[in-house]
């Protein structure tokens, strides 16, 4: 199983599953900083020590070979198992280079890691004085002047903030070392098996057998830092509305209501209020608290204690303010107990929402909405004039312009676009002027159209259907599960998706030129035909998978649009989750020649809806080593000659 996705709502509620969920990606990073640790010893000991020469390798490979990545969510794709393997492959082949390999990971190691210590100590303080502020808060007597409780509630809200934001930082900067270690651990390496090749007498021949898998592996690793660079951009997005909701807002969850409150309970010399989580589910009435006082200085917050205890609610009312000594009170009756308990919100707006829930009697109030809701586009006869007037427009102009769909038009133009074709008084067979319009508008009109459907094109109901078809590990089952479900799709959709995919597929067989191969379009139009309803990191994270499924669309669309799907066949079994170690068998160079697989060059663009042009990604140069271990090419390196010479931090080669 995969590491949990932190949820930023979550960061609200500061549940005790969230923070066991939070305490599992802590363990995966000091894992992973306890293992490049002791991958930098055992390197410099391979480069200070020859005489120990054998046996540092032998320790080196020991720690690769134990070594395994693990990734956000249940399942990976293609280009992430071939980083992970990657390990496996490398460990026979180790050779010394301090400043390629030791280097990169110590930074690392300081930078990346050490960054995430920082936010977790500062987010241990701010939990830590949140909760006592909030202890001391609650605890103002009602009697107080109005003055004064408002004072208090005002600073009460800042401190609540500052909690916040800290949480925030946390889950954000956490998830995003744990994704950025795939490429930035595995780069170091592939540049120090480069010059590792180079280095032995028969170095020549080596590199050639390592050429294949070299631009697989490069290949997978700029798949992998663009599906990074275009996830961690939602995430963050994400991240910034939950920051901005009011403080009202309910976070999605599988229960009606939860979070901590604080429970009157009757002792001998009086009575004591104790801190609970609790939840509450509307359709059976069910209300659980769970006992999470963490008196002693060295726990956290948030850790569970005891046995949850369930009620089934009988009514709840309000408790008024001149009725008790504190403030945000009200009562529940249950079934199993006689007598009221009195429960403690957090806030005024806390109380209303935990009685909205329970149908207290108080006013229901209205929740603000989190996000925006853009203008909607329908898949209508206007809808369907526009695409293929686009298409038309565009295949008519030539199909070789660089960077078709990537580069974005500018906003205005785009917008005016829109405007003329879908306004209330626009024609359903309105033309586009070709001179009006230039191509990178009517591109960005094209994607626009489709991101602003109130529903996507492969629609909501089938979402999960076809995420669960990407993950399966033979492609010939994801091609026949993605062509089945196709054909569950309405009429109009699937229409709409053959004109698509058809122009895409013209669009990819051009990528020589346009640099728009079908891996780049799938990363452009995955999150706009096959979006999720629902705006979380979980989500998120199967961006990767939604690119997967318009790859195979594109690539397979005459077989998928031209023959219905066969159903005698059965698919295979859903993809489970992991039990066991994905990674057992070995990799290693095969005796003979292999065919090199070549892979079209990919394109370092512009962001979607960008007003700057693209720029093209510059080659390998092994004169930089900091070009090298970032991999800022997509253009792979083949030798010319065997005379070739190449030289790079010292270290003078010659095949």
């Amino acid at each position: 199983m995969g590491l949990p996705t932190l949820e930023f709502s979550d960061s609200f509620l500061d549940s005790p599953e969230f923070r066991e969920r939070l305490h599992c990606h802590e363990i995966e990073l000091e894992r992973t900083n306890r293992f490049i640790k002791d991958l930098i010893k055992d390197g410099n000991m391979l480069v200070s020590a020859l005489r120990s020469l054998s046996l540092a390798v032998q320790r080196f490979s020991q720690s690769l070979q134990e070594f395994q990545f693990e990734c956000i969510g249940d399942a990976e794709t293609d280009d992430e198992i071939s980083i992970a393997n990657c390990c496996v492959f490398f460990l026979s082949q180790i050779q010394n280079a301090d400043d390629v390999l030791i280097s990169p990971l110590e930074r690392f190691r300081k930078e990346q890691i050490g960054a995430v210590k920082e936010e977790k100590k500062q987010f241990d303080k701010e939990t830590e004085k949140y909760y006592s502020v909030l202890e001391k808060h609650l605890s103002l007597s009602s009697k107080k002047k109005e003055s004064q409780l408002h004072e208090a509630d005002s600073q009460m809200s800042k401190d609540r903030q500052v909690f916040y934001d800290a949480s925030l930082q946390y889950v954000f900067k956490i998830q995003e070392v744990q994704e950025r270690k795939k490429f930035e651990f595995v780069e170091p390496l592939l540049a120090f098996l480069q010059g590792l090749f180079t280095f032995y007498h028969e170095g020549y021949e080596l590199a050639s057998e390592f050429e294949p898998y070299k631009q697989q592996l490069q290949f997978n690793l700029q798949n992998a830092r663009n599906n990074f660079e275009s996830t961690r951009a939602e995430v963050e997005r994400l991240m910034k509305r939950i920051r901005s909701a009011e403080e009202d807002f309910k976070a999605p969850s599988c229960f009606t209501m939860e979070g901590y409150l604080y429970i009157q309970e009757k002792r001998p010399l009086g009575s004591v209020w104790t801190r609970y989580y609790c939840t509450y589910e509307k359709g059976s009435q069910m209300f659980t608290m769970s006992n999470t006082e963490a008196r002693p200085a060295s726990r956290q917050n948030g850790v569970v204690n005891g046995t949850p205890e369930m009620f089934k609610l009988r009514s709840c009312v309000r408790r008024k303010t001149d009725s008790i000594d504190k403030r945000f009170c009200f009562d529940i009756e249950v079934v199993e107990r006689h007598g009221v308990i009195t429960l403690q919100a957090l806030s005024e707006a806390n109380r209303r929402l935990w009685m909205e829930a329970m149908d207290g009697k108080e006013p229901i109030y209205t929740l603000p909405s989190l996000l925006s809701k853009k203008e909607e586009t329908f898949l209508n006869e206007a809808g369907f004039n526009f695409v293929k007037k686009c298409i038309e427009l565009v295949e008519t102009r030539g199909l070789s312009t660089l960077g078709l769909y990537r580069t974005g038009g500018v906003n205005s133009k785009v917008q005016r676009l829109m405007t003329s074709v879908f306004a209330s008084t626009a024609p359903f067979d309105m033309q586009l002027d070709a001179d009006t319009w230039d191509n990178k508008t009517i591109t960005s009109g094209l994607k626009n159209y489709f991101r602003c459907l109130a529903e996507p094109v492969l629609t909501y109901r089938l979402h999960k259907e076809f995420i669960k078809a990407a993950k399966y590990d033979d492609q010939k089952y994801r091609v026949r599960a993605i062509h089945a479900l196709v054909y569950k799709l309405p009429e109009k959709n699937r229409a709409m998706l053959d004109v698509l995919t058809n122009h895409l597929l013209k669009v990819s067989s051009h990528s020589d030129q346009n640099m728009m191969t079908v891996s780049n379009l799938g990363m452009i139009f995955g999150p706009t035909l096959l979006r999720s309803q629902e705006e979380t990191v979980a989500a998120m994270m199967n961006i990767k998978f939604q690119n997967i499924v318009v790859e195979i669309l594109i690539e397979n669309h005459h077989k998928i649009f031209g023959e219905a799907p066969d159903l005698s066949l059965p698919l295979p079994q859903a993809p489970s989750s992991r039990s066991t170690p994905r990674r057992n068998k070995a990799i290693c160079l095969s005796s003979g020649k292999r065919k090199a697989r070549l892979y079209p060059p990919a394109l370092c663009l512009a962001d979607n809806d960008s007003d700057s042009p693209s720029s093209v990604s510059k080659f390998c140069d092994f004169s930089s080593s900091s070009s090298y271990r970032r991999l800022e090419m997509s253009c792979l390196i083949s030798f010319s000659s065997p005379e070739e010479k190449h030289t790079r931090k010292g270290i003078n080669v010659k095949f």
